[in-house]
């Protein structure tokens, strides 16, 4: 499948492009000017297991109109900006956001946009032609690059979609982790609030990869 990251040289969108690539994946890197993209994708390239395709890079807009999936993974500010960059080449493609409404520097409080989550703002910005999904705002990027390491960590997909949500498990089995359908997309700001959580218990103990389990399935 081709992927497209757009804010793919962050430590999380690196990441998840790193071990979607290594699992055969055709993964592009975007960023807001190719050459930081190009650059990215060439560190990350460099590590992959031997037989993996290499990852490309490319500004947001190319990336996107190359990809049949999109991965948002840019800081809550740059969402809207980025969106309305890339508009009118993710109509009629999946978009999966990764985007976290923070408010620095207290980065450990949950706090919702006007919107009710960030997922939710951000359809409204594509439209009713693209498609937005929730998922992994919970996974720490610490070990995302170590493909010896087995992530402890669930993925809550939320989205309006069966079919869309199913695709988004496959992509979690494909990073190594377990997808868990978490109901519509106004569920997410329930997933999104609680990475502040994760990042308070984080802080408060000292560690770097605080992650959730849902037992009893």
């Amino acid at each position: 499948m081709k992927i497209a990251i757009l804010g793919g040289t962050g430590a999380e969108g690196a990441g998840l492009g790193f071990r979607w690539a290594a699992a055969g994946h055709e993964i592009m890197i975007g960023s807001r000017t190719a050459e930081r993209a190009v650059a990215s994708a060439a560190e990350l390239t460099a590590e992959l297991p031997a037989g993996a395709p290499p990852i490309t890079g490319a500004d947001n807009v190319a990336a996107a109109e190359q990809a049949e999936v999109i991965v948002l993974s840019v800081p809550y500010a740059a969402q809207e900006s980025t969106l309305q960059a890339v508009r009118a080449a993710v109509q009629g493609k999946l978009i999966v956001s990764v985007v976290v409404p923070l408010q620095p520097p207290k980065v450990a409080r949950v706090w919702h946009p006007a919107g009710g989550s960030a997922a939710e703002e951000a359809q409204v910005v594509v439209g009713e032609g693209a498609t937005v999904v929730a998922a992994f705002q919970n996974i720490s990027a610490h070990h995302l690059r170590d493909l010896s390491y087995q992530l402890d960590c669930d993925v809550l997909i939320c989205g309006e979609k069966a079919a869309d949500k199913e695709l988004v498990e496959q992509l979690c089995a494909d990073a190594g982790m377990r997808g868990v359908n978490a109901g519509a997309l106004a569920n997410a700001s329930v997933a999104e609030g609680l990475t502040a959580v994760l990042i308070g218990i984080n802080m408060r103990h000292k560690i770097k990869d605080a992650g959730i389990r849902i037992t009893g399935i």
